[in-house]
C-alpha cells in the first residue's frame, strides 16, 4: 500500500486524528494547499499548478519545495493535476487534506465527485478538513471507527437503496430518491455500519478526537 496526503486549497484544522492519518504517507501540494504544510509540519516533495492562488510571499516561503508548472489554459484543476501524479508515482491511497470548504464550493464538490471515481478505479481514498471527513461508499459494507454520537450523513449522488446499523435512526434495504434529505444529520450508537445495496454514496462524518 502506497500512501500519499495531497494539501488543498479548502479548510484545514489540525487534530492528532489527522496527524495520525497522514503519518508515514508521501506528500504532494496543489498551489494554494501548500499554506497547510507549515501547519501539519510538513514538506511536500512536489508542489504542482499554474500558481494563480499562491502568492508572492508564499511562493518565497516555500522555494526549496521541487515544482512542477502547468499553464493556466488547462483542462483540469490543480488538485486533479496532483491526484494524477500522485497515481502516477504508484499512489494506491490517498488523503486529500483541506477537500472540503474554502473559497471553491464547485472544486470541494469535485473533490467529492473524483473520489467516488478513483474509489470505483481501486484507490482508497479519505476527503478530510480535520474537521469533517468523507469516505466512498462503494455496493458493499462499510465499518467505521467513529466515537458514538459522532454526526454523520450519507450523500447520495444517485437513487440508493442503503442499510445503516448502530446510529440513532437506522434504516434496512431503504430507497433513497435523489435528492432525498433523510440520510443527512444522523448519530452514530456503537460500531457504525453502513451497507450499500445500490447506487452511488458519499460518507460524510465529524469526527470527534
Amino acid at each position: 500500500m502506497s500512501r500519499f496526503s495531497l494539501l488543498l486549497g479548502g479548510d484545514l484544522t489540525v487534530t492528532p486524528r489527522l496527524r495520525a492519518q497522514l503519518a508515514g504517507s508521501r506528500v504532494l501540494a496543489a498551489d494554494s494547499g501548500i499554506a497547510h504544510a507549515a501547519a501539519l509540519g510538513l514538506e511536500p516533495e512536489l508542489w504542482v499548478g499554474d500558481f494563480d492562488s499562491s502568492d508572492a510571499a508564499l511562493q518565497a516561503l516555500m522555494a526549496r519545495v521541487p515544482r512542477e508548472t502547468f499553464p493556466p489554459e488547462k483542462d483540469s484543476t490543480d488538485g486533479e493535476l496532483a491526484v494524477d501524479l500522485a497515481l502516477a508515482r504508484g499512489a494506491t491511497e490517498l488523503v486529500l487534506v483541506g477537500a472540503f470548504g474554502g473559497p471553491r464550493p464547485d472544486h470541494a464538490f469535485l473533490h467529492m465527485t473524483m473520489a467516488l471515481r478513483l474509489a470505483e478505479a481501486g484507490t482508497k481514498v479519505l476527503l478530510t478538513s480535520g474537521d469533517q471527513e468523507g469516505v466512498p461508499l462503494l455496493v458493499g459494507s462499510h465499518r467505521f471507527d467513529y466515537a458514538e454520537q459522532t454526526l454523520f450523513s450519507v450523500l447520495g449522488f444517485t437513487d440508493l437503496v442503503v442499510s445503516i446499523a448502530d446510529a440513532r435512526w437506522p434504516l434496512d434495504h431503504r430507497a433513497v430518491p435523489f435528492g432525498s434529505s433523510l440520510t443527512l444529520s444522523n448519530f452514530v450508537s456503537g460500531s457504525l455500519s453502513v451497507e450499500l445495496h445500490s447506487g452511488r454514496a458519499l460518507l460524510v462524518a465529524h469526527p470527534r478526537d
